[in-house]
């Protein structure tokens, strides 16, 4: 059976640009998948004031966002979109969509929902139900939509397959000075875990992300802390410099896997993840990646893998093989969103 191309189509995608974040990611994507893409960043229309920019995290009304809707809305009459591809949108009224809507622009909504009631969430909660479709991530959205017949497509957390790629060739533990790495923020109980890893368990942990003050204290910080947010070049690196890669799933939003599982696969790392059942689906256990459901049990991989160079190599390897014919890639599931708006349905990869 042919591989089927989706239409080509003229595609507003309006999303947070400013830095070289996954929705960079997934414009470029898109162009790569043959689509007309223009670009809407709703930060050229709004106050960077300190002040405002705080208010408006717990309060998107008003005359806090009535720019970025007025804006949006010129640039949809401009530009006479296709589609319009709202990538987490916090901003836009009930109105502002309906509007879209009346010229015939199909929405689609890419936003993980979960269950956080930030106040940024506000207008959000508004629209949701407005959009011609939703990419949804979590099982516990799916169950969701169903019950509301909300129109939507499970994709998941997926990896760049220009950004997310594997070291030089040769690459040895001689190029990697880190041993136990993990790259993001203190959600959930991830600085009492790797705490308990690095001083109970005595094992060479470090940390990069933003936040940890939230999680540690100043000699923590000090002893364990390397740096901050982390993006591009920067991330691919520092996954490439460390020897195991921990991932954790981000429970209190109701996630499933970790979005990074399949960015470290991909780089070519190891992988040493909390165990769910989405990952021993997305991943055989011991062969493609490494999974642990304790204090303990991470540990004791994590001491095994480092001193065994040659099965970590050989299952980042397999890791990467997997991630890249199993379609956890942007574009792999970019493509199964615009078939569907085809009236073509794929199956997830897990």
């Amino acid at each position: 059976m042919n591989d089927p191309t989706p239409t080509q189509r003229k595609i507003l995608f309006v999303a947070n640009l400013v830095f070289e974040g996954t929705a960079v990611h997934r414009a470029e994507g898109m162009k790569r998948l043959g689509q007309q893409v223009v670009t809407y960043v709703p930060a050229d229309s709004l106050s960077q004031s300190r002040l405002v920019t705080k208010l408006r995290y717990y309060y998107p009304v008003g005359p806090l966002v009535a720019a970025a809707n007025r804006d949006l809305l010129k640039t949809v009459r401009r530009e006479k979109p296709d589609v319009v591809w709202f990538d987490k949108p916090l901003f836009f009224t009930p109105e502002t969509i309906e509007e879209i809507k009346s010229t015939r622009a199909i929405t689609v909504c890419y936003n993980p929902f979960g269950p956080r009631n930030d106040g940024c969430w506000m207008q959000f909660r508004r629209v949701y139900r407005l959009f011609d479709l939703s990419c949804l991530f979590r099982k516990a959205d799916i169950a969701r939509y169903q019950a509301w017949k909300l129109p939507y497509i499970e994709l998941q957390f997926s990896f760049d397959p220009k950004e997310n790629v594997p070291p030089p060739a040769h690459w040895t533990d001689a190029d990697r000075p880190r041993d136990i790495s993990f790259t993001g923020s203190p959600y959930d109980d991830r600085a009492e875990f790797l705490m308990a890893l690095a001083e109970k368990h005595r094992l060479p942990v470090l940390i990069t992300g933003p936040n940890w003050h939230r999680g540690l204290n100043q000699e923590q910080i000090r002893k364990y802390v390397t740096g901050g947010f982390l993006t591009s070049a920067a991330y691919r690196e520092n996954i490439w410099k460390s020897k195991i890669n921990l991932a954790f799933v981000t429970h209190s939003n109701e996630d499933d896997v970790a979005h990074k599982a399949f960015e470290i696969a991909a780089c070519g790392a190891f992988l040493l993840a909390e165990r769910t059942r989405s990952h021993l689906a997305a991943f055989a256990e011991d062969k493609e990646a490494v999974f642990f459901s304790s204090v303990e049990e991470c540990a004791e991989k994590a001491r095994y893998y480092l001193d065994h160079e040659a099965e970590r190599n050989a299952i980042a390897r397999r890791g990467r093989e997997r991630a890249i014919k199993s379609g956890y890639d942007n574009d792999t599931q970019l493509k199964r969103v615009l078939l569907k708006l085809d009236g073509i349905d794929t199956p997830p990869a897990i």
